[in-house]
């Protein structure tokens, strides 16, 4: 099932992966409009996918998530949308406000959207973390959708997220005005990576500071299994196809469904080692401090941050779950994707590891210029 001459419209376009995704819907769906919705989107994005284009018009709609007539506007006539924008927070370094207005309540405001404009299909970019860890540290290998697990989520993040997960699923069904109903779907990814990560872009600047050394903040068996950008990509657009497809609407509208692929499972700290090894950087054996000491030193620099806050505002660069999430070993499968949406990962691990390490290469004397010159 086609998108060809569809109306799309992606929220989040000028990001990591929503660029990724307006250009696989260009080189192989050919919609006839594709919308991108963001705050800001610069003009080398358009550039950037101009050699893609061909016949389908690319309009831009900048614009706040919270601002319920600008997403009516941008849902006019659409017939499906990629909901990717989010604000990605592993540090409670946001106010909680903040991130509800635009994870949640940003959510909501597009779902109504959707509804009021007839579009038929909503697909939702949730994470792996809505799931976990738990505070506990309970690990998860290989987990599928119904995996039992108590995940009493610590992260505003995990929590926004899950709550606008919850009112994805939750519309799912709900009648338009032009007697059809809407169809939605939530995607869990796994930590994605790829060219244009600023995490992995973060991690070699840590690494070029500490002598071409990558710190070591994940112990060795806490195994997670990452998925490659271009491959979330192609996951999203099985979606659209399966939501389209009255013979496969019934049975994935209204589920979520992990999405992984076939990358090694590797620690966190490890995965950021094996893409960085060939340019030049080693790791440090283990963790700073055991676990345990490290622990505490982070509920520490917790209290201390809580006890500062009526005067000023600090937020530890590391905290105890941010720990926990690092050190528990979490991987799920992919099986249900590929059975129900029709996802096969398009990237093989080879080709993800040598475009992710050739882009790092691309990145590393623009770093290494910006450290001479501080």
């Amino acid at each position: 099932m086609s998108l060809r001459g569809d109306v799309c419209v992606v929220t989040g376009a000028a990001g990591f992966l929503g660029k990724r995704l307006v250009r696989l819907l260009l080189e192989e769906e050919r919609p006839a409009e594709i919308r991108l919705l963001d705050k800001n989107v610069q003009p080398q994005v358009l550039r950037s996918l101009e050699d893609s284009r061909g016949d389908t018009r690319l309009s831009v709609f900048e614009g706040d998530i919270r601002d319920g007539d600008h997403l009516k506007k941008a849902c006019r006539g659409a017939s499906v949308v990629f909901h990717i924008a989010s604000i990605i927070d592993v540090n409670d370094s946001v106010e909680y406000n903040e991130m509800y207005g635009v994870n949640v309540r940003g959510t909501e405001l597009l779902l109504e959207a959707c509804v009021c404009e007839n579009v038929a299909s909503f697909i939702y970019t949730s994470t792996i973390e809505v799931m976990g860890p738990n505070p506990r540290g309970d690990p998860v290998v290989s987990g599928r959708e119904d995996t039992a697990y108590k995940s009493s989520l610590k992260f505003n993040y995990s929590k926004t997220k899950k709550e606008a997960e919850d009112r994805t699923l939750q519309a799912h069904g709900e009648l338009l005005p032009d007697g059809g109903r809407l169809a939605t779907c939530v995607l869990r990814p796994m930590y994605i990576f790829g060219e244009g990560c600023r995490f992995l872009l973060g991690h070699m600047v840590d690494g070029i500071r500490n002598r071409n050394v990558l710190f070591r903040m994940s112990k060795p068996e806490a195994l997670v299994n990452p998925v490659y950008v271009g491959n979330v990509a192609a996951a999203h657009l099985q979606a659209a196809r399966a939501l389209k497809d009255p013979l496969k609407r019934g049975r994935a509208g209204g589920r979520f469904y992990f999405v992984s692929d076939d990358t090694p499972h590797v620690s966190y700290s490890d995965f950021n080692h094996v893409v960085m090894a060939p340019l030049g950087f080693g790791i440090q054996d283990k963790l700073p401090l055991p676990f345990s000491l490290f622990y505490v030193f982070c509920l520490v620099m917790e209290a201390v941050c809580m006890l500062l806050r009526p005067f000023v505002r600090l937020v530890p660069p590391l905290n105890r779950q941010l720990l926990i999430m690092l050190n528990t070993p979490f991987s799920f499968s992919y099986q249900k994707a590929k059975a129900e949406l029709g996802y096969v990962p398009r990237h093989s691990w080879e080709e993800a590891r040598r475009s992710t390490t050739e882009w790092l290469a691309s990145q590393l004397p623009v770093q290494r210029d910006e450290m001479r010159s501080k």
